[in-house]
């Protein structure tokens, strides 16, 4: 994993996502999965995979003709960088009102409030 993460493009979360369920993969096999989502061209596959390999998410190896992809940062390291980046960015890094903006609007289950509730009393210490 390398030590600083690189900012992914929304079209690149798409890459990764794919990357991140099942790896290595070839070029032609992350088409093939992308083909049913989106009306990208494998060009453009292609291009974010270069562009990923270039911001060091993504390494590769050569097998035979084929180059195999796999991540070289976590799923879950990026998911933290893009909540902070979005809590910083929409809500001047005010965690509280981000959370009462998503109770308030009533868009989460019953099971959500409880584990919301659940990770607060875990934290409640700290």
């Amino acid at each position: 994993m390398s030590q600083s993460l690189p900012k992914i493009a929304d079209s690149e979360w798409r890459v990764m996502k794919v990357l991140w369920k099942q790896s290595p993969l070839s070029a032609q096999q992350i088409i093939d999965t992308l083909e049913g989502e989106t009306d990208w061209a494998p060009k453009t596959v292609k291009t974010l995979l270069n562009r990923l390999v270039g911001k060091c998410a993504l390494g590769f190896h050569q097998e035979g003709r084929s180059y195999l992809y796999f991540p070289r940062i976590s799923e879950e390291a990026c998911q933290r960088l893009e909540t902070r980046s979005f809590i910083d960015r929409v809500f001047d890094g005010a965690l509280l009102p981000m959370v009462a903006a998503f109770c308030e609007d009533g868009k989460l289950t019953p099971e959500e409030l409880k584990e919301l509730r659940e990770i607060l009393e875990q934290n409640k210490g700290d």
